[in-house]
């Protein structure tokens, strides 16, 4: 990619012309951005990250801007990335009576918000202000509004109405700052641009939602396969990911076909937590159309039951749901079906740039989860299964009819 800057000022607009090298799709594209000139981050990655990143953001937003979309934000400029950054790691590393720090922070003009909560002076944008100021804006959904003027970036109140695409850095854990934007429509899940923890950095490659026989769970997350509707089957599928990742005790769930019971053949029986009947409340919130009920109170409940999944998950074996999420069993343990061969080689897909599909032994990925999940996949092939650790890997496995291998997608670094 090459970029040709046409005219910039200290914190006036300046475009950016960018040039595709991709010989199948030449492309070209412009992009403004604001701009401050003269600073220098001592958080190495953040410098490293800050360039991708904005070509991330001035991409989506041209295609959101040609495709006639509204409520965009503006676009960061690389050195706004990069201090943006530079600050919420410093900050990460800092606690306030004993508890880390943990913050949303979103680079917008207050008159994107909605109804932004205004601070009476602005603050300075600093490690010391959001050490201090992090207690009160923790809860989720609220982020910390971020602005510039002459003399630089500064805090300006706390907002939880963001526009299209806008730049949002959230500070996870110390060390741990996840870029992320709010999706264009449906999901509630940020979609996720770069997770740094120390000096390791990965960006996300959304290239990889269009490999063949990508789950509709993971392209979802890249942004491919989005879809408005809260009760949306993959849109539950992803809350039922983060959930079962934010318990930290890891687990597994066996997504299995509503059609038939073959499933049964790779289960060792009797199942001492099997359900009978079925238990449908993820599945009747999922069958929802109309409601003179809010839609905020129906995806309130749909939190709830899907926490109801999600916590048996943390119970010893597998817990099995159907594809319109009905419960059928937890704690059940994996065996290889009589007949099927063990699987003895998959394919590792990671969706960052630099990662490649590679084949590998299941064992090397994981423990014996992974091992009997991928067993599980190689014997009933219309099944998914999805596999928290409890250091917080998380990976998808599926079947792929192109490579006739069991495929694990590795995808933590989207739900963060």
């Amino acid at each position: 990619m090459i970029m040709e800057i046409l005219q910039f000022s200290y914190v006036q607009p300046y475009v950016i012309v960018f040039y595709s090298t991709n010989f199948d799709d030449v492309s070209i594209g412009t992009c403004t951005y604001y701009m401050e000139i003269k600073y220098k981050s001592t958080y190495a990655a953040a410098k490293k990250v800050a360039d991708s990143i904005s070509m991330h953001y001035c991409k989506h937003l041209n295609a959101a801007k040609a495709n006639g979309e509204g409520d965009l934000a503006n676009a960061p400029g690389v050195q706004i990335i990069e201090k943006i950054i530079d600050v919420a790691f410093w900050a990460s590393l800092r606690r306030e009576e004993g508890i880390a720090t943990k913050i949303s922070l979103a680079f917008l003009h207050p008159e994107q918000s909605g109804k932004p909560l205004l601070f009476a002076q602005r603050l300075a944008f600093n490690a010391d202000v959001l050490t201090k100021l992090g207690p009160g804006v923790e809860s989720a959904g609220v982020h910390v509004g971020i602005w510039h003027d002459e003399d630089g970036l500064y805090i300006w109140g706390t907002t939880n109405k963001l526009p299209q695409y806008c730049f949002v850095v959230d500070v996870s854990e110390p060390g741990l700052i996840v870029v992320k934007h709010r999706r264009a429509m449906g999901l509630a899940k940020f979609a996720n641009v770069a997770v740094l923890k120390g000096d390791q950095v990965k960006i996300v490659d959304e290239e990889c939602a269009t490999f063949p026989d990508t789950p509709s769970i993971v392209s979802a997350l890249l942004g491919t396969e989005t879809s408005a509707v809260w009760n949306d089957p993959t849109n539950i599928l992803i809350q039922i990911a983060v959930s079962m990742r934010a318990h930290k005790r890891g687990g597994i769930l066996l997504v299995v076909p509503d059609e038939h019971a073959n499933w049964r053949n790779s289960i060792i029986h009797p199942m001492q937590y099997a359900i009978q009947p079925s238990f449908s409340g993820v599945a009747d919130l999922g069958r929802v159309t109309e409601s003179n009920t809010s839609e905020i109170f129906w995806q309130n409940a749909l939190r709830r039951e899907v926490s109801n999944i999600t916590g048996l998950t943390a119970v010893d074996g597998a817990t099995i749901v159907n594809q319109s999420h009905e419960l059928l069993a937890f704690g059940a343990k994996i065996a290889r079906a009589q007949g099927a061969l063990p699987v003895d080689q998959i394919v590792m897909i990671e969706p960052i740039m630099g990662g490649r599909a590679k084949e590998v032994h299941p064992s090397s990925i994981g423990g014996t989860r992974h091992l009997s999940t991928a067993q599980f996949i190689h014997d009933q092939r219309d099944a998914i299964g999805l596999v928290a650790s409890q250091d917080g890997y998380f990976t998808v496995f599926s079947w792929s009819d192109v490579a006739e291998k069991v495929q694990a997608h590795r995808i933590d670094i989207l739900l963060i």
